[in-house]
């Protein structure tokens, strides 16, 4: 959607941004002193462009992930991919698991869709329940898409069908003791670096 933005609005956006400081995995909610998760993909590297393949200048799937070991008392796993530089007052999301098995350490290309075999797929800012493929305004940008994945003390909540972010965050208070973060970039029309 935001794609349609003609470039020189685009443009005379470029100074407003969601900010990092509204990101999921910087919430007071969710404490401080976190394990530290490597999150990583086999598509890209931290803070390097992520293919086209990825975004909505390409097919629009979601990208392939992997992480180490999360601590011993982990007994479930939740996603959030949001994009810190939108140019709206808070990050716009692009995709939610949760629930996703403690023992699992990567996630297919492609994965993050509604009914996803692996965990609950949540409600992303367009309201759809599968991957949003980065979509900058033109003349906007480099974007950053924050993948954060965060290790929780407890069992998945049941949070019924198609949550937000503002729900996965309240069940997520106070049970974070791993979280893992990866940077991919993306500015449409534009060399990312």
């Amino acid at each position: 959607m935001l794609e349609h933005l003609p470039e020189w609005l685009g443009a005379s956006l470029s100074g407003v941004r969601a900010g990092a400081e509204h990101l999921t995995i910087v919430h007071p909610a969710l404490g401080i002193g976190f394990v530290p998760i490597v999150l990583s993909s086999p598509a890209f590297a931290d803070w390097t462009e992520m293919p086209l393949r990825f975004t909505a200048d390409g097919a629009g799937v979601s990208p392939p992930l992997a992480w180490d070991d999360v601590p011993p008392a982990t007994q479930s796993l939740a996603l959030i991919v949001e994009d810190a530089d939108s140019p709206t007052p808070a990050p716009l999301v692009h995709a939610i698991l949760w629930g996703l098995p403690a023992g699992m350490r990567t996630l297919a290309e492609g994965a993050i869709v509604a009914d996803a075999a692996t965990g609950e797929t949540g409600k992303n800012s367009y309201l759809s329940q599968s991957w949003l493929a980065p979509d900058p305004p033109k003349g906007h940008g480099e974007h950053r898409y924050v993948f954060q994945l965060f290790a929780l003390d407890c069992p998945a909540a049941d949070l019924g069908d198609a949550p937000g972010r503002g729900a996965v965050l309240n069940a997520m208070a106070g049970h974070v003791i791993g979280a893992g973060m990866l940077t991919g970039l993306y500015a449409r029309g534009e060399v990312v670096g």
